[in-house]
């Protein structure tokens, strides 16, 4: 891995672009002499694409960008790096947690895509009272009833995706929907949240059923068959990484198109579209809270990104940089590591960057509100560089891209 301090230009305008006030100061008394931000993902199964390692190197450009804008010892000290793999088990999850927090003194955990493990790591935050930035899971059940002082949700949930597509794709005429759902705890609450979404905005769920997790096989048939006894005019796929790349391949090779069965993706990531090609999903319609070409911020980022890593990053590595860098700041104006004094800087918090746009940290359930984008994977005719796959077609207002609090059901502890 690299270790270089960032100072290109490049390096200089994400520096900007981050947010932030001037440089100078006395730097953070850390409590033990050294800020330790550990990563916990998925580096081998079917979400190590989409975050895993190059989530792991987001993180590190953000440390290398942040001691550029701020001086080496802005934080009061060494800031290290861990990671660990989770393997999709909750259970390994929370002991990596535990392990990090108790014996790594890890002041922060960021990213854990698989919502059954962002829930087990955010009880462990709770108990051992430590922050923890969930970036790439989207249950909203972390912002719902396992709402706590020390978990903050950064990217985006279940609620923005199904106001997104759930929405768009039942207005432009798609009534009747078949959805089919990872069967833990991400799945269920996108059925959830897409039903919801559907029948307010005048459709129907025609059924939705569960899907193996992890689908060790990769076989969709049973329920790719089942959309062609139904008829619907949405297939619903929930699924997200490895799972959805299968799902696709075979609603492909089952001809439900053709069928005038249209597909709705729940979740999307530019990983996805690389394993299957973007003439693949060509006109599909999705939610997402960035693309990496949207405008020049984004690119200053993901051309620095795809120096380093050889892609161009996912919502979920620009995420994981940008959550470490708002992590970071937040210790830098409270002046101290300590968890409780860097709630206190989170919380309430509005800013913007080369990710979040319209950021502000409700102090309620600490959800960071932000807007989304609706975008459409262009057809390869249309792609003017290497991983040029989507377009936007419009902008979700913070607002209205976030569950309202009345819904949230968070009780949150001071």
């Amino acid at each position: 891995m690299k270790r270089t301090i960032a100072g290109s230009l490049v390096g200089l305008l994400l520096a900007a672009a981050c947010g932030g006030g001037p440089g100078g100061g006395p730097p953070a008394k850390l409590t033990d002499g050294k800020l330790v931000i550990a990563v916990i993902n998925d580096q081998s199964g079917v979400y190590a694409d989409l975050s895993g390692k190059n989530a792991v190197e987001a993180v590190n450009m953000a440390v290398e960008d942040f001691k550029a804008k701020y001086g080496e010892n802005a934080l009061g000290g060494k800031v290290e790096v861990l990671t660990a793999d989770h393997q999709n088990k909750a259970d390994v999850a929370q002991q990596k947690a535990q392990e990090f927090y108790e014996r790594s003194n890890a002041d922060v955990i960021l990213d854990v895509p698989t919502s059954s493990a962002a829930l087990a790591i955010a009880d462990v935050a709770k108990a051992q009272q430590k922050l923890y930035l969930n970036v790439s899971a989207a249950t909203t059940v972390l912002t719902g009833k396992s709402c706590n002082k020390y978990t903050f949700h950064y990217a985006y949930d279940t609620y923005m995706l199904a106001q997104g597509t759930g929405i768009t794709v039942t207005q432009q005429g798609g009534k009747s929907w078949y959805i089919i759902y990872p069967n833990y705890a991400f799945g269920q609450d996108m059925e959830s949240s897409f039903r919801q979404a559907v029948i307010a905005a005048g459709g129907t769920v025609i059924q939705s059923d569960g899907s193996p997790f992890p689908n060790t096989t990769g076989d969709f048939s049973s329920l790719l068959l089942k959309a062609g006894s139904l008829k619907p005019q949405v297939l619903g796929a929930m699924q997200a990484g490895g799972d959805l790349v299968n799902v696709v391949k075979q609603y492909n090779e089952f001809k439900l198109k053709d069928q005038n069965i249209k597909l709705a993706v729940g979740l999307l990531f530019d990983t996805d579209i690389t394993a299957l090609g973007q003439d693949a999903l060509a006109g599909t319609v999705y939610t997402t809270p960035w693309l990496w070409n949207m405008d020049d911020q984004s690119k200053a980022f993901a051309d620095k990104f795809l120096k380093r890593t050889g892609i161009r990053p996912t919502f979920a590595h620009a995420g994981n940089y940008s959550a470490a860098w708002q992590y970071m700041d937040a210790v830098r104006r409270a002046g101290s590591d300590d968890a409780d004094a860097v709630v206190k800087q989170l919380e309430g918090y509005k800013f913007s960057d080369f990710f979040i746009r319209n950021g502000f940290v409700r102090p309620e359930d600490h959800w960071v509100q932000h807007d989304a984008l609706i975008a459409q994977v262009k057809p390869k005719s249309e792609a003017k560089e290497t991983f040029d796959y989507s377009k936007v077609v419009s902008t979700i207002a913070a607002e209205k891209a976030s569950r309202p609090l009345s819904e949230a059901g968070c009780s949150m502890p001071k």
